[in-house]
């Protein structure tokens, strides 16, 4: 099969289209031709030898998939070859194969196309665990997403309105600010002018937001404190600034505040099998009836994935970048 390997840590010009064999599987797993693979900054940081796959996940890029089920092991009951289905996979995405897991796999909704499909697990997987399991979001109350017009942004946006949540954002342009604002935030703040702790403040009438979806780390540490209302959620996953910072915990104290956070990729197949359940449970019936739709910013072929991590590097995009495999 043809598949893109990253040759050493660098730049997008290391990223090679190459042959490799195909996966082998093992129990519960099942072959995906892919159709379509998501883009993520995870690969971005994978290439750069920042971020190495998990023992046994596969060396070559990619966190998401969409495409036909090709084979099946033999212990594998609930999907049959022919099965159109996205997968969250730990590694093994940029190439016209993949296995998964069988428990990580979601059907394709009917009506949705690959591109679409494949811009979903990961985003859509992250927003589930970090805003509704962890930060336990609930209807009526409020959210302020980080990176708003980013791939988990735009996902955080639609999912938590679609829930009844009030929702604010931060982005780094007008035009990012106004997409944020089209797909359901109330007001959206942006950060290169504007003091978004006082754009929260100002919204809800000095109380603060009840959560926070945050991937930026650093000094908004702090800051993040001050926007949050009494019994306030900071939800941290990533740490673009860094993960070090000093600050005042009296704040967590006077305020009964939770800070938490988490990452995807390590987590057993176990774990991400019963997140798939509750996704397919409470995610995609929104997704289904359009509630909620994957945010594709532009398409690029399996041998140009270079091109598409240089538009990753550089934030212009809104939304998602997705590379085009095979038909």
């Amino acid at each position: 099969m043809k598949a893109v390997e990253i040759t050493k840590p660098g730049g997008p010009d290391v990223l090679k289209l190459t042959d490799r064999p195909l996966p082998s599987l093992a129990s519960a797993e099942i072959l995906i031709k892919v159709e379509a693979a998501g883009v993520n900054r995870p690969d971005v940081m994978q290439r750069m030898g920042h971020y190495p796959p998990p023992p046994g996940a596969s060396d070559i890029p990619g966190l998401e998939v969409a495409g036909t089920v090709e084979q099946t092991a033999p212990d594998v009951t609930m999907w049959r070859v022919g099965d159109r289905v996205c997968a969250l996979v730990s590694g093994g995405g940029y190439a016209e194969y993949c296995a998964a897991p069988a428990g990580q796999c979601l059907p394709i909704p009917n009506g949705l196309t690959a591109v679409e499909a494949a811009a979903l697990p990961e985003t859509v997987f992250t927003v589930w665990t970090n805003v509704f399991e962890r930060g336990r979001l609930a209807a009526g109350e409020s959210l302020l997403v980080h990176g708003g017009s980013s791939g988990i942004g735009t996902t955080a946006i639609q999912l938590a309105r679609a829930r009844g949540a009030r929702v604010f954002a931060t982005a780094g342009s007008a035009e990012k600010c106004d997409a944020c604002v089209r797909l359901g935030a109330q007001r959206a703040f942006n950060y290169r002018d504007q003091d978004f702790v006082a754009g929260v403040k100002d919204a809800t009438g000095g109380r603060g937001v009840d959560v926070i979806l945050d991937m930026v780390g650093g000094d908004y540490l702090p800051r993040n404190l001050d926007a949050l209302a009494l019994e306030g959620r900071l939800v941290q996953i990533a740490l673009m600034r860094g993960g070090t910072v000093s600050f005042n915990f009296w704040p967590v104290l006077l305020r009964r505040l939770t800070l938490t956070g988490s990452t995807l990729r390590a987590r057993s197949v176990v774990e991400k099998s019963a997140l798939a359940h509750a996704v397919h449970e409470h995610v995609w019936p929104l997704i289904a009836s359009r509630a909620v739709r994957a945010i594709v910013h532009a398409t690029y072929p399996l041998a140009d994935a270079a091109g598409a991590h240089r538009v990753m590097e550089s934030s212009e995009h809104i939304g998602k970048l997705v590379l085009l495999v095979q038909s």
